[in-house]
């Protein structure tokens, strides 16, 4: 199985009706277009609470994502849009600093570290 296919919405239809109407094994469709079991299933499941309508949808960047990372990037915000941006960031590191650590470090390299361990100094004898 490849990671990080993309398909259309024309191919996940073909694969659930291929297992719906011809009467097809997952196993068999999964064989046939290299496809992991759990990703046919989830279409399946799709199917049948959404039917066809919700291939065709755009369903990424709802709601998910980093609101944050406008921030950084080239995005155009409003001047309230950015201050309302950094008020939340400032309110979300205040609760950090209340509960006793704070982040040092970016991305992969991310490490929360107590305000305790930051504060006392190691004593090399």
């Amino acid at each position: 199985m490849r990671k990080n296919r993309k398909f259309s919405a024309e191919f996940k239809l073909q694969c659930v009706k291929e297992v719906l109407e011809e009467y097809k094994s997952h196993k068999e469709v999964c064989r046939k277009y290299q496809l992991d079991s759990h990703q046919l299933r989830k279409w399946m499941e799709h199917y049948h609470n959404d039917g066809e309508k919700y291939f065709y949808e755009e369903h990424r960047g709802k709601g998910g994502g980093n609101p944050f990372a406008a921030l950084h990037t080239s995005k155009s915000l409003s001047r309230e849009e950015r201050l309302e941006l950094e008020n939340l960031k400032l309110r979300i590191e205040n609760e950090r600093l209340k509960k006793g650590y704070i982040v040092k470090g970016v991305g992969a390299n991310k490490e929360y570290v107590t305000t305790l361990d930051v504060n006392t100094k190691s004593s090399k004898s």
